[in-house]
């Protein structure tokens, strides 16, 4: 089932999840037992993250720097064949810009729709300093609103090689990010919000938000995409802080501000209670949320799951 018809036939707020694949090399029962635990909370479908080759630097003994060309993380299109067939949740798989051409893309995109899976997220992805050889003459797509283009032109049965004919169109359900505290490389929230009505006008079907930790953001992000032209459902999405480390790496990684009152709260506490004082804080605003009658609340899990599990024990969830 497509995420917006999830939504639409939804008479209360939704709770769905969003996981990493295992590093290279990694043990994937770790998230194995990840997803056990949140097949329990019964989410409509579970997003799984994709990931490019990056350009690392490592230095040789002899004080020499070699540039290597490193692949993260593969396996998002086996996770998810596996939630959708095994446990028959909807999976939704990034697509990223970054790191692929176009061709890569479309191939991608076939074998998703060849599973079955209806529902995508295109998003540009995360610089890594890797600019693959572009292949056929094809350019990648730059920007998101690139990659959703094509994937509505899949929808479309407009494939790249235009000679091909009574091409099947596929029927993919488009979700984009949104930025409730700006898209850092935005110059204001007034001209990411018009980037993401762009999207929305080449075929994005809904918005997932980047997470936030003062709901007034998401409330005022909402407000001016409606007033922009912007009707599609904008799900929040959430990530619970478990680490004082957090306090330094979420705002750098992700460009979000933490409200003085959490920040504080938490440098003064016990490393043992910070994960404690992170689920109260996003308790609170979960509660908010539901009041508010949003269509859906996304959780940023990664593979550890045992916050979310503290937090749903509270909601009676």
């Amino acid at each position: 089932m497509k995420i917006v018809e999830h939504l639409n036939k939804a008479t209360d707020t939704l709770i769905s999840f969003e996981v990493i694949p295992p590093k290279r090399g990694g043990n994937f029962q770790q998230l194995m037992n990840a997803l056990d635990d949140l097949i329990k909370f019964n989410p409509p479908f579970i997003d799984i993250t994709s990931h490019a080759a990056e350009v690392v630097y490592e230095e040789a003994p002899d004080g020499n720097v070699k540039v290597k060309v490193k692949r993260k993380r593969p396996g998002t299109l086996g996770i998810c064949a596996l939630i959708q067939n095994k446990y028959n949740i909807d999976a939704v798989p990034h697509v990223i810009c970054k790191g692929f051409t176009k061709e890569e893309t479309e191939d991608f995109l076939i074998e998703l729709h060849y599973l079955g899976i209806d529902n995508v997220l295109a998003v540009r992805g995360d610089e890594s300093g890797y600019d693959k050889p572009i292949k056929f003459n094809r350019s990648a797509n730059n920007f998101a609103v690139d990659l959703v283009k094509q994937i509505n032109d899949l929808n479309n049965g407009k494939y790249l090689e235009d000679s091909l004919l009574d091409a099947h169109p596929m029927n993919f359900c488009i979700g984009i990010g949104g930025y409730p505290e700006k898209h850092f490389e935005a110059p204001n929230v007034q001209v990411d919000i018009k980037h993401t009505k762009d999207k929305i006008d080449a075929g994005a079907d809904y918005i997932v938000t980047q997470m936030f930790y003062d709901n007034r953001k998401y409330f005022e992000y909402v407000d001016k995409c409606r007033q922009s032209g912007i009707d599609v459902p904008i799900i929040p999405g959430l990530k619970i802080l478990v680490s004082k480390n957090q306090l330094n790496s979420i705002p750098k990684n992700f460009y979000v501000d933490i409200p003085n009152e959490l920040a504080e709260e938490i440098e003064t506490a016990k490393p043992e209670h910070v994960a404690e004082i992170g689920v109260e804080w996003t308790f609170k605003q979960v509660e908010e949320l539901l009041n508010h009658n949003v269509p859906a609340i996304h959780f940023y899990i990664m593979q550890n799951t045992k916050p979310i599990k503290l937090l749903m024990k509270k909601l009676n969830f």
